[in-house]
């Protein structure tokens, strides 16, 4: 099944450590190759892999969050993986992973969302808007239409045309039914601080200071005081930060191979 994934590595094959990276929602592999290419991690493996379903690529018939966990968790073991990092919707699966007892070494988890009032209001609109049988489907046409140029000024000028690509090649209909069983899983678990502290995997959150990605003061004292989790935030960075400061980046994933 894998042959078929969008799937790049990096690092040498024999490393002691592995890596495995999940980029966020409609993203491909792409948008780590920059984090890839830092010296600080020359000495890992790493391997990266588009959730299927996201920049063109074929998506399983289910799609919600536990089983891409699975997918997610049975790929890092197949591979070798001891440490996890995910960017957005792929850090809510690698905090999934850890919760749900499939992985139990690190985790990098860049920017993701630990209650549904943090998700991005343009996206809450268009999981409602998406759910209506005659607006549903042309939203998400129109969204993806405007994607790339709303995304344009997160990105590095000399990557920004090849990775837009890529978010350009997302399937609509495909993006509604992942969008629409990501927030029924926000609703199974309101609270995924609690989630993430009680799979005591070491954890490193990871937010660019101008994240749109909201973050309660709640949350934010749960997790600081939670004995495995540490809180790292990455200046002159916003919810694109793994494109934005891949150096900052790199040096968060050194720090976790280390322990």
């Amino acid at each position: 099944m894998t042959e078929r994934w969008d799937v790049r590595r990096a690092g040498p094959v024999d490393a002691v450590h592995r890596v495995l990276m999940i980029p966020g929602g409609l993203c491909s592999t792409g948008f780590y190759a920059d984090v890839m290419a830092q010296p600080a991690l020359a000495g890992l493996g790493m391997v990266a892999v588009t959730m299927p379903g996201f920049a063109g690529t074929r998506a399983p018939g289910d799609v919600s969050m536990e089983y891409y966990a699975e997918l997610m968790a049975r790929f890092a073991a197949d591979n070798d993986c001891d440490i996890v990092v995910g960017h957005s919707l792929g850090a809510n699966v690698a905090i999934e992973m850890a919760a749900a007892g499939r992985f139990k070494g690190p985790l990098v988890l860049l920017s993701p969302t630990f209650s549904r009032a943090d998700e991005a209001t343009f996206l809450t609109v268009l999981n409602a808007v998406g759910r209506v049988p005659l607006l549903g489907p042309a939203s998400w046409t129109g969204m993806l239409k405007l994607m790339p140029k709303a995304m344009k000024r997160e990105l590095p000028p000399h990557r920004a045309e090849e990775l837009l690509s890529d978010v350009a090649a997302n399937d609509p209909a495909v993006c509604r039914r992942i969008v629409r069983r990501y927030y029924e899983y926000l609703g199974r678990h309101p609270a995924l601080v609690p989630r993430l502290c009680e799979a005591a995997v070491p954890a490193w959150v990871v937010r660019g200071g101008r994240d749109e990605i909201g973050l309660t003061d709640e949350e934010r004292r749960e997790l600081e005081a939670c004995p495995h989790v540490r809180m790292v935030t990455v200046p002159d960075a916003g919810h694109m930060l793994v494109v934005q400061q891949p150096e900052r980046v790199a040096a968060v994933i050194a720090e976790a191979a280390a322990v």
